[in-house]
């Protein structure tokens, strides 16, 4: 009588595991819109302190971040968001470039700046208003001494 061998579960080959999206990768996608075009992305994940898109660097804490995070290279994952339906994972591989340390310093800068220009422009309309109806309001002077220096 002939004996069978059997495969012990050591010798099976299991299929290598794809890599699954993480922080510090550089990660190449598709989005998949809604009338079926394709449009391909390759950026850094990064802290949401070091994120700058327009050089690449995409926060873990943006929606697409939290989409693709976790998951695997390869995984089709519904992501409903400026015309796209889906993203499909392409490709992750630890990145080589060193994200800026700290861009939420310029962010908050900037922020503030845009706020400044705002209350400015805000002010400018009230003076308007305010000289059209009463006089004796310089709008001009406003601007000029806007940003702590004394109008002239």
């Amino acid at each position: 009588m002939a004996t069978r061998e059997t495969a012990s579960p050591r010798d099976i080959a299991l299929p290598p595991a794809r890599p699954r999206v993480k922080v510090g990768d550089r990660v190449e996608v598709e989005l998949v819109g809604e009338d079926g075009g394709l449009e391909e992305l390759a950026f850094d994940i990064v802290t949401d302190k070091q994120a700058d898109f327009a050089a690449g660097f995409l926060a873990a804490g943006t929606p697409l971040g939290r989409t693709i995070l976790g998951q695997p290279v390869g995984a089709t994952v519904p992501y409903t968001l400026a015309g796209a339906v889906a993203v499909r994972i392409l490709s992750a591989a630890r990145s080589e470039r060193p994200p800026a340390p700290d861009r939420a310093a310029a962010r908050e800068a900037a922020i503030q700046e845009a706020v400044s220009k705002a209350n400015l422009e805000d002010a400018v309309r009230l003076a308007l208003t305010v000289d059209v109806k009463w006089g004796d309001y310089d709008p001009e002077a406003l601007e000029a001494g806007w940003g702590g220096q004394p109008p002239t």
